[in-house]
């Protein structure tokens, strides 16, 4: 199996040196063209000038945070060179011009065309000694998979004629993709097993974790006929928590409706569902905003926190938040804050939902749940990681594993974080009961299936909206 830590501390250790040659390069450049071509200066304001050794601590802590930002350092076995030249040219771009107006605006310049000469310097240098390793990198790794030097432990999902011809097309390609196949696995008891003269019986699809872990499985290759795609929903939650390539073999109405897309020429055409439902540079954006506009919540929301306080503490006796135990991000237990609602120690006994009628929430508790004030404090549990803005709202165990009996779909909500507001909740609302949980499944199934900062920003203009109007359930 190839060594993923092995590469990305190269891809690491030659983002470094380019950070710290580039800074090098640009910072004697600056002073050379400062000084009017005197070398002797030159070398004399670098030798006592601080700022050249600040600079070559912080260039590259500043570069391998925008790098990883966007996830340069994920997936670094299935690269292209091609989106690899893309992304580096607009990462390198953004990069430069942030650093650009933080601290060269300020430089002696002679013309404004400095300004644009210096930019042209630190881009160029940039981005040169940035992609020309990654290049040498991806196209050694690119090398080495064609060649079969690196694979990875792949397993079929089917045995049927469609199964069969899958695993001969992928095993006559030359050069190859990189696919150690150990075996298949049976769907349907049912099925004729065309597999079995070619490869090895892993087992059934209800033992396909355990094949997994034991087999150190790194791609899955779903090779069936349409009647049976209704599998795909349950193959993608039972390996939700692995880090898994899967790919489906497409049939004619996937190429009809352009689902398809093809990487590579050389390959079997096949669609990659991917792990992650956003790419990195979303994702880290999304906790980037996430984090900002929590901030900016909680200092304009201070005056209101006083007010909900006071109103209720002067509603009923007991504490003005309320805890409660929710499972969110990957399966991961955490405490979720409310301004509290309800009458002191509420819930006795089992877990108990609330409905509109509940005499157990205040009268000051249905003011703030009409208009959602009462989640306000959720801003705290977004800054230290637990929640995001937007996203599924999470449940409590007792409650997820009623939903999973009769919605095995619920887990895949688990692999993104809850969020404070969701799809499911503008157009549904509080759920009363684990019927009403699984009709807001869709929404929030529909989210995940579409997230994308664009989605965030509409969600959260209409949350505002029903928060103004006081129309919420």
């Amino acid at each position: 199996m190839p060594n993923k830590k092995k590469v990305v501390f190269l891809y690491l250790l030659f983002d470094i040196l380019a950070a710290m040659a580039t800074w090098v390069i640009f910072f004697s450049f600056r002073k050379w063209h400062v000084d009017d071509g005197s070398f002797q200066t030159l070398w004399e304001v670098i030798y006592r000038d601080c700022k050249l050794y600040i600079g070559l601590l912080a260039c590259p802590l500043y570069w391998m945070f925008l790098h990883a930002f966007t996830g340069c350092y994920n997936n670094v076995f299935h690269k292209s060179r091609l989106k690899e030249l893309g992304a580096t040219l607009l990462i390198t771009f953004i990069g430069c011009l942030i650093f650009f107006f933080a601290f060269i605006l300020d430089d002696v310049v002679t013309t404004p065309y400095d300004y644009l000469l210096y930019f042209i310097v630190l881009f160029g240098f940039q981005f040169f000694t940035t992609y020309l390793p990654r290049v040498i990198i991806t196209t050694s790794i690119i090398e080495k998979i064609r060649s079969g030097k690196i694979g990875f432990n792949t397993l079929i999902i089917g045995c049927d004629e469609v199964a069969l011809t899958t695993y001969l097309s992928l095993i006559s390609h030359n050069p190859t993709a990189g696919n150690y196949i150990l075996g298949y696995v049976i769907i349907d008891e049912n099925d004729e097993d065309h597999l079995a003269s070619e490869l090895p019986c892993m087992g059934k699809l209800d033992q396909l974790i355990a094949i997994v872990q034991k087999n150190d499985i790194k791609e899955l290759i779903i090779a069936i006929q349409n009647g049976k795609r209704k599998y795909i929903e349950n193959i993608i939650t039972m390996i939700m928590d692995f880090d898994i390539n899967l790919k489906i073999i497409p049939q004619m109405q996937d190429y009809w409706m352009r689902t398809v897309k093809v990487s590579s020429v050389l390959y079997e055409p096949l669609i990659s569902i991917s792990p992650e439902y956003i790419d990195d540079w979303q994702k880290f954006t999304k906790r980037f905003f996430d984090i900002f506009l929590s901030t900016i919540a909680i200092l304009l929301l201070l005056p209101m926190y006083i007010f909900l306080a006071i109103g209720v503490k002067c509603s009923s006796k007991g504490s003005i938040f309320y805890l409660q135990e929710r499972i969110g991000y990957h399966g991961k237990p955490f405490k979720i804050i409310k301004f509290r609602s309800m009458v002191q120690d509420a819930e006795q006994g089992k877990p108990q939902l609330s409905s509109n009628d509940d005499p157990r929430i205040t009268s000051f508790g249905k003011f703030m749940r009409k208009s959602r004030l009462d989640e306000t404090p959720q801003f705290f549990n977004v800054l230290v990681g637990d929640m995001s803005l937007v996203g599924p709202r999470p449940e409590r165990q007792y409650y997820i594993d009623q939903i999973v009996e009769r919605a095995p779909q619920y887990k895949l909500l688990l692999r993104v974080r809850p969020g404070i507001t969701s799809w499911g909740q503008v157009k549904f609302g509080y759920a009363e009961n684990v019927d009403e949980m699984i009709q807001r499944l869709k929404w929030d199934i529909l989210y995940i299936e579409n997230m994308s900062l664009q989605m965030d920003m509409k969600i959260l203009i209409y949350t505002i909206l029903i928060i103004l109007k006081r129309s919420g359930k």
